[in-house]
C-alpha cells in the first residue's frame, strides 16, 4: 500500500510519475495518489484577474490566502484542471484511475480555521474569514471500495469542514493523515526540490536520511512550503506509516526511485 502525493508546483511533469505509477499498478500494487495545485490554482487566478496572495504565519509556515472567491478558483482548478489531468493521463496508460476529492463521501473532515494570524512587515494581523484548515480525520471506506474493484483513487483537495464547507488543506498533511487511514508502508512526498535540503536550493546539500529522534533537526532546516512536508513526513511517522519519502518528482521514474531511497528518506 503505497500513498503517492504529487506537489502542485510549476515544473512537474506527470508523464514520468503516470508511466511510472501505471507499471506499479500493473504489478499490483496498491496506490492512492493525492495532489496538489498551488501553480494551477495561481496561473487560473491571474487568468480570472485576481492577483493571488500568501500568507506567512509567525512560526514561518506559508498559506494561500483563501478567501471565498479564491476558494472557488482553488476548487476549479485542483479538481477541474490537475485532478482530471492526472485522470486522463492514468487511464490513456491503462489504469482505472477514478477522481475524488475530498468531499466525495466526506472523505478528508477537518477543522476550518476560525482565525488566522500572518505576519507583514514585522507585524501580526488576524484574519478571520479565511476558508483554510486541517483535515482531522479521513474515512477511507469509499478508497478501499474503489480499490477492491481494481480503480485507483486520484484525491484532489479540497476537504470538509464539520460545517460542512469545503476548505483549503495542506495537501502534503492530507496525504499522511490518508496514509495512516489505509495502513500504508509507505508514503511518498514528491515535488520539485530532490528532498530536504540543508542549504536550499543548493542539491549537494541534501540530507538522505532522517531518523524519528532528529525530526526536530530537520523541522529547523525547512523553509517555506517544506515546512509543510516535514510536518506531514512527522506525523505519518508518529502515526504508524512505516517509511516516508520527501523525493523529486521531476525525476525519471519518480515512484521507484523514491521507494529505492532517493530524497530524503524518513523512518
Amino acid at each position: 500500500m503505497i500513498v503517492v502525493k504529487i506537489g502542485g508546483a510549476a515544473g512537474i511533469s506527470h508523464d514520468a510519475l503516470c508511466d511510472d505509477a501505471a507499471a506499479h499498478i500493473a504489478c499490483g500494487e496498491r496506490l492512492v495518489i493525492v495532489h496538489g495545485g498551488s501553480d494551477a490554482t495561481t496561473s487560473l487566478a491571474r487568468q480570472l484577474g485576481r492577483e493571488p496572495q500568501f500568507i506567512t504565519s509567525p512560526s514561518g509556515h506559508t498559506s494561500r490566502r483563501t478567501d471565498p472567491r479564491t476558494l472557488e478558483i482553488y476548487q476549479m482548478a485542483c479538481r477541474g484542471v490537475v485532478n482530471q489531468s492526472l485522470v486522463l493521463a492514468l487511464v490513456r496508460r491503462g489504469v482505472r484511475a477514478v477522481g475524488i476529492s475530498g468531499v466525495d463521501a466526506s472523505l478528508w473532515r477537518g477543522t476550518r480555521k476560525s482565525a488566522i494570524r500572518a505576519v507583514e512587515d514585522g507585524r501580526t494581523r488576524i484574519i478571520r474569514d479565511d476558508f483554510s484548515g486541517t483535515v482531522d480525520r479521513v474515512d477511507p471506506s469509499l478508497l478501499n471500495t474503489l480499490m477492491d474493484a481494481g480503480y485507483t483513487p486520484v484525491i484532489s483537495p479540497p476537504g470538509l469542514s464539520e460545517a460542512g464547507e469545503p476548505i483549503n488543506v495542506d495537501a502534503d498533511r492530507a496525504a499522511a493523515r490518508t496514509a495512516v487511514a489505509l495502513g500504508a508502508d509507505n508514503l511518498l512526498l514528491l515535488s520539485n526540490v530532490p528532498g530536504l535540503l540543508r542549504a536550499y536550493p543548493d542539491a549537494s546539500s541534501l540530507v538522505a536520511a532522517v531518523s524519528i529522534e532528529r525530526l526536530d533537526e530537520a523541522e529547523s532546516l525547512a523553509n517555506g512550503r517544506m515546512k509543510n512536508k516535514v510536518l506531514a513526513a512527522r506525523e505519518a511517522l508518529l502515526s504508524g506509516v512505516r517509511r516516508v519519502v520527501i523525493g523529486d518528482a521531476r525525476a525519471e521514474s519518480p515512484i521507484s526511485r523514491a521507494l529505492d531511497g532517493a530524497g530524503t528518506v524518513f523512518a
